[in-house]
């Protein structure tokens, strides 16, 4: 495992509580941790526990924003380009996308008169006291919405079937280090 070296924040920068989700401002100077750089935000430990910084309050981190992942492509939108999108939404304590950790249960795509395409996706959460859950869905709704093709775009938490870990994928699995 790499080293994690400290980091003091060099202006105050928004974030979010995890797992309360609640919004926070964390003040210039403080000195965090950072604990995971996947789907272009930062988790970082600092005091009061972990936070989440958006990619683009990198700055403050002394990071370079994540470049965006997903290329924008003319002409109408398909199943794997959203899939691709899903797969860009962590949750901040776990190291796997939602779609590889088993959160994704449905997504549908339908036209619109407009030409364009609304994305409807069903998702669960490991457990359901997750106070990030509102966070990480509306992570997702809004990259679906950016994805050109993509006119409307919910995202619904639902708790049938439970989540369990049988759900992980075999590349979810393999990062976790359950296989």
């Amino acid at each position: 495992m790499e080293d994690v070296k400290a980091v003091s924040l060099s202006r105050d920068v928004p974030a979010i509580q995890v797992p309360f989700g609640t919004a926070v401002t964390l003040p210039q100077g403080t000195e965090v941790y950072i604990t995971q750089t996947l789907g272009g935000s930062f988790t970082v430990q600092g005091p009061g526990g972990l936070f989440r910084i958006a990619g683009v309050d990198g700055d403050a981190l002394g990071c370079a924003a994540p470049a965006a992942k997903q290329a924008k492509s003319a002409g109408p939108v398909d199943e794997k380009q959203v899939w691709e999108v899903l797969k860009s939404c962590y949750d901040p304590e776990i190291p796997v996308n939602i779609v590889d950790l088993g959160l994704v249960y449905d997504m549908q795509i339908e036209p619109m008169p407009s030409g364009l395409s609304r994305a409807s996706v069903k998702m669960t959460l490991t457990a359901p006291g997750c106070g990030m859950g509102t966070f990480i869905a509306a992570d997702a709704q809004q990259r679906l919405l950016e994805l050109e093709g993509i006119e409307e775009a919910s995202v619904e938490i639902v708790w049938d079937p439970p989540w369990h870990q049988s759900m992980i994928t075999a590349e979810g699995r393999k990062v976790l280090g359950l296989e």
